[in-house]
């Protein structure tokens, strides 16, 4: 199950990746890194009634924007390297990346969504 659950997640990275003309370590930093965090302070926006947390997100991709702008695929593969490397980092409690990588970057983003949708609702 946690292969499949992988394996599909990582496909569909790339498939979008082919269709955006993006890489696959392009895709996955702009939805680990921007998109599903975005989401996430919207949703603590409307909570709060302010428009604080994203207008922050949003300001610092701006920053990373223009500071990459001309290496900004260079950048993704460090920065996606960073997240290879950390998600490793966990093995030492026996897992491996692809169950990290399922517990970290889908099961926990998948809570917290539940959680975000409970405050709203």
């Amino acid at each position: 199950m946690i292969k499949q659950i992988f394996s599909f997640v990582a496909s569909s990275l790339s498939v979008i990746g082919r269709r955006t003309g993006l890489t696959y370590n392009e895709v996955n930093i702009l939805v680990y890194y921007l998109l599903i965090p975005l989401s996430w302070s919207v949703m603590v926006d409307i909570w709060l009634g302010e428009p604080i947390t994203s207008l922050t997100i949003l300001l610092v991709w701006l920053g990373i924007w223009i500071g990459t702008r001309h290496l900004f695929r260079e950048w993704c593969d460090w920065a996606f390297q960073g997240s290879v490397d950390l998600l490793n980092w966990f093995n030492r409690w026996g897992g491996n990346y692809t169950l990290n990588s399922v517990i970290i970057c889908v099961l926990l983003p998948l809570i917290i969504y539940g959680f975000l949708i409970w405050l709203l609702i």
